[in-house]
């Protein structure tokens, strides 16, 4: 699995820098709220205008592909990144921060949608590898980010944004110099097709499954370093070892559960896992030990989560990877664009006890999705899982 064409690793080190920027900006959250004079709510917008952009965009990332060629929109999508990263380290209030992470978004769209087919389409292996190596990347990147933004954040809030806007320029170089040039797609890919996979009812149920799983993702994600009260290093510190957690069950952990008890059922129990995860969180959030643990420990089952349900993605309906990665993408990122607002909205207005139960019911509705349409995805045989990929030499 891991001995893959150079071209494969240029991707994959572009998506962990790409990564980086969704657990940034946790260890600066509250640097950013005190600086601007900003409530939660208000600051938690940051990442509803990058997951809201980047869920309506990932509509366009097939036709954009399939017009100019992945290596095209690869690079395009790292040069917004760069842009709107840059931008928002410039900023002096926070509606300028969430605008110019809204455009953030929009590379990210561009960029990770792609990224995805590429590596499954140029990986030696089958398709379960290749998005192991995706998800390796995601992990590695999910893991690092709060870590540079807990060291850059305590020089200064504007620190992780500029680090971030330097890395994806080195990502952008290796990429274009390591990539070889793809051609266009044989059909030019329409905006009506990602609507058109989501009538295919296994595409439909695993996308809605992972909008309400991430509800209970980005509760924890937005929410937690309001309660935490701590520096930005002490939360980078934290969500590091809830990245590293992801990273290990994402490549290590679910791989074997999944070869030993099959994908649903270990897909089933890990959201029922990650859903009394946040029931610990809801009843113990004045108690900095115990969220400070469940954040690490929910790492573990968000691991499993995003391996299992991207890989169902890939192979639940007879269509290209890229427009089933948009389809799923587009539902996905609705729960994660509406749920830190929420979040920060009920712990506001309401407790501070509220978010965690909201994520815990969401993610438990996830699973009774889930379990309603699993006979659309049981039908699947041993070798669609096990797919050969054609191989990018």
């Amino acid at each position: 699995m891991w001995r893959q064409p150079k071209a494969v690793w240029a991707v994959a080190f572009a998506c962990v820098v790409a990564f980086m920027g969704i657990g940034l900006v946790d260890p600066i959250l509250k640097p950013i709220a005190e600086s601007p004079n900003a409530t939660p709510s208000e600051v938690s917008l940051l990442f509803t205008s990058y997951m809201a952009v980047m869920g309506v965009a990932m509509l366009i990332t097939g036709a954009v592909a399939s017009r100019i060629g992945a290596k095209r929109t690869l690079l395009a999508g790292l040069a917004v990144i760069i842009a709107g990263a840059g931008l928002a380290g410039m900023s002096d209030t926070v509606l300028g921060i969430v605008g110019w992470r809204a455009l953030w978004g929009l590379g990210n769209a561009l960029f990770i949608a792609t990224a995805l087919a590429t590596i499954v389409n140029a990986a030696r292996g089958s398709v379960a590898q290749a998005i192991i190596l995706y998800e390796a990347a995601l992990g590695l990147g999910i893991a690092v980010g709060p870590l540079v933004g807990g060291v850059l954040g305590s020089i200064s809030w504007r620190g992780p944004f500029f680090g971030v806007s330097t890395l994806m320029a080195v990502a952008l170089l290796v990429t274009a110099w390591l990539l070889p040039p793809t051609p266009r797609s044989a059909r030019a890919t329409t905006l009506a097709d990602p609507f058109r996979a989501l009538r295919h009812r296994g595409l439909l149920g695993v996308a809605i499954t992972a909008l309400l799983y991430n509800f209970g993702f980005f509760a924890l994600l937005a929410f937690t370093p309001f309660p935490l009260d701590m520096t930005a290093h002490q939360i980078g510190l934290i969500f590091f070892g809830w990245g590293v957690a992801l990273a290990f069950t994402s490549v290590v952990a679910a791989p074997r559960l999944q070869a030993r008890f099959g994908t649903l059922p270990v897909l089933l129990g890990s959201l029922m896992a990650l859903a009394a995860t946040l029931v610990v969180m809801a009843l113990g959030t004045g108690v900095k030990a115990v969220l400070a643990t469940c954040v690490v420990v929910a790492g573990l089952f968000i691991g499993i989560n995003n391996t299992l349900i991207t890989e169902t993605v890939m192979t639940a309906a007879p269509v290209e990877r890229g427009v089933a990665s948009a389809a799923y993408s587009f539902v996905r990122f609705s729960g994660a664009a509406l749920a830190p607002w929420l979040a920060g909205w009920l712990g506001e207005q309401v407790n501070v006890h509220l978010p965690y139960w909201v994520g815990a019911a969401a993610v438990l509705l996830g699973v009774g999705v889930l379990a309603v349409t699993r006979r659309h995805l049981t039908g699947r045989t041993a070798a669609e899982q096990h797919e050969p990929v054609r191989s990018a030499g």
